[in-house]
């Protein structure tokens, strides 16, 4: 989905991007671990700076890890867990995702 998810972000280009660093974690866990760590510098050094990183403070870490654990299923994962509570804490209706997991929590998602 790459593709897709290159042409999306140029069509964002000057929107506001928001994220917190659970994600940036796990993107540059996934970018080393398939593609190298040039891949993982690329993803820190070139897509970080055109975000706002919102730090996971520990009442967000809790109710999501809560959430995650009275889900007792292997979607989502803690990390969308986590993601779907910084979104409704901060008001953020939209998702930058490709799985349906944001669709079933009541958010919206692009491409």
């Amino acid at each position: 989905m790459h593709r897709d998810a290159a042409e999306t972000l140029r069509g964002l280009e000057g929107q506001s991007l928001v994220t917190h660093n659970y994600v940036l974690v796990e993107a540059a866990a996934i970018a080393h671990r398939r593609l190298g760590g040039a891949a993982a510098r690329d993803l820190l050094e070139d897509l970080v700076p055109i975000s706002t990183v919102i730090w996971v403070e520990e009442g967000t870490h809790q109710a999501a890890v809560s959430a995650f654990l009275a889900a007792v299923r292997r979607r989502p994962s803690l990390v969308d867990w986590v993601t779907f509570e910084v979104m409704r804490r901060h008001v953020i209706g939209t998702a930058f995702a490709f799985d349906r997991d944001f669709v079933n929590q009541g958010f919206q998602t692009i491409p």
